[in-house]
């Protein structure tokens, strides 16, 4: 009994001293993991996977691919983006997240653009366009927030179609171009070349409260030409700059196939400050100026209004070619949303030169003379203040660009995307989209536009 109690006595040591021994260790092995773990070097770790949340997938789909290049430059706004391609209108930001997205009652006649009020002002097709020409449209509608219509404006015929683009006057008046068709016999009437049906442009004014037409210019009224001197409106064009030569289509290698579309009118823009309407004129790279404070026969006319003029235009530019000026350089070759800047920048134009001659598109800013004035044997171009280009910068259609808080300038490449440039001609961020990308217009988040959408 003795020998027993001795001999699991000694065990209970060997035990009890194993116990410390094994504790000891692990502590040790403890200390030393910690040490190891606080000495590992970035260098040491290189080869390591990086963490999951490094590589997380956002937590949307994003509606094209975004590229960025300097994040710190990049203005953090959203952008309207009209695709006519889909016949989509809908708003994003610049991680490509869509955020809002409007139903419309027809397919895009171009333009669509997002009003304070939380309306959208949509240049859209009729039912059934009667003239089937690119950008066709026929209908104009004041949208609300909740997608009811305000105002439902139909100018869709055989003889009239309104087309591309409207704008919003200060008096809440509406603004839009229309193709007016002149037939065959009318054509050769007035000195063109081919007998065939052609389609000059015009311009109404709408007053959206009783849809009434409320003034109205017709460039069928201003032509010239020196084909047949039979006709009344025969004379020297490069000695009348006011006047359009009508066969100047005819006679350009770029558009000598426009059947019928001998202008291609894509664009319009408001000088509030003078009231003048600036035309973008596809078919002769040209933007064409005309006074608006002309009453309608005063417009049909070549006096009256605030230049004397009457509808005769007051001043143009792009393309002195177009009235067979010797004096001034070209700038563009067909052009896109001639973009009047506001603030600092008032009296400067943004405009998107799609390049079909050269296959390379160019944005220019351009400062406008402080009067309109327009004479033959004189260069009558704007001076650039700035433009930018870049090999991979090329759409022969649409396009635009607009300014944005940070200076930088948003480009919409048609059939590409979204461009964001510096002033130092830095491309800071690029979205690319499947799509035909009429416009992208820039809104702050803090805009009363996008407050009122409360989304």
């Amino acid at each position: 009994m003795k020998a027993k109690s001795f001999t699991t006595f000694y065990l209970s040591i060997l035990i009890a001293v194993f116990i410390i021994f094994f504790q000891s260790c692990s502590e040790d092995d403890n200390i030393i993991k910690e040490i190891e773990t606080e000495t590992i070097t970035p260098e040491e770790n290189e080869n390591e996977e990086p963490e999951e949340n490094e590589n997380e997938e956002p937590d949307f789909t994003p509606i094209g691919t975004v590229e960025v290049f300097n994040a710190e430059k990049v203005d953090d706004n959203y952008i309207l983006v009209n695709d006519a391609s889909a016949n989509r209108v809908y708003l994003m930001d610049k991680e490509a997240r869509l955020l809002h997205e409007w139903s419309l009652t027809n397919n895009i006649g171009n333009d669509v653009i997002l009003l304070p009020t939380g309306q959208l002002l949509a240049s859209l097709e009729s039912d059934d366009p009667k003239i089937l020409l690119g950008g066709k449209g026929g209908r104009i509608q004041l949208v609300n927030s909740d997608e009811t219509l305000d105002w439902d404006f139909i100018f869709s015929s055989l003889e009239g179609e309104t087309h591309h683009d409207v704008e919003l006057l200060p008096n809440g008046n509406i603004i839009a171009i229309v193709w007016e068709r002149l037939a065959a016999e009318t054509a050769v009437q007035a000195g063109f070349q081919i007998e065939e049906d052609i389609f000059p442009e015009s311009i109404i004014e709408i007053d959206p409260n009783t849809s009434e037409i409320v003034w109205e210019w017709r460039s069928m009224d201003h032509l010239i030409q020196d084909h047949d001197a039979t006709k009344s409106n025969f004379g020297d064009v490069s000695l009348h700059p006011e006047l359009i030569d009508i066969n100047y289509t005819l006679n350009a290698e770029a558009t000598a196939d426009a059947k019928g579309d001998i202008m291609h009118a894509n664009a319009i823009a408001y000088d509030e400050t003078n009231d003048v309407i600036l035309l973008s004129v596809n078919h002769f790279s040209e933007v064409w100026a005309i006074d608006h404070s002309t009453t309608t026969s005063e417009a049909s006319d070549s006096i009256g209004g605030n230049y004397g003029k009457g509808g005769d235009l007051i001043y143009r530019f792009g393309n002195p070619e177009a009235y067979r000026n010797t004096e001034g350089n070209r700038l563009f070759h067909n052009n896109h949303f001639p973009n009047l800047l506001s603030g600092e920048d008032a009296g400067k134009l943004l405009i998107f030169s799609n390049g079909n001659d050269v296959m390379q598109s160019t944005v220019f800013e351009l400062q406008l003379p402080s009067t309109y004035e327009l004479n033959s044997n004189t260069n009558n171009e704007p001076r650039v203040t700035w433009s930018f280009t870049n090999p991979d910068l090329y759409s022969g259609k649409v396009s635009g660009a607009v300014p944005l808080p940070n200076g930088n300038i948003l480009i919409t490449e048609g059939d590409f995307g979204f461009w964001e440039v510096t002033r130092d001609k830095e491309i800071v961020w690029k979205c690319q989209s499947a799509g035909f990308f009429w416009r992208g217009y820039h809104y702050s988040k803090s805009a009363p536009e996008i407050l009122a959408l409360d989304f």
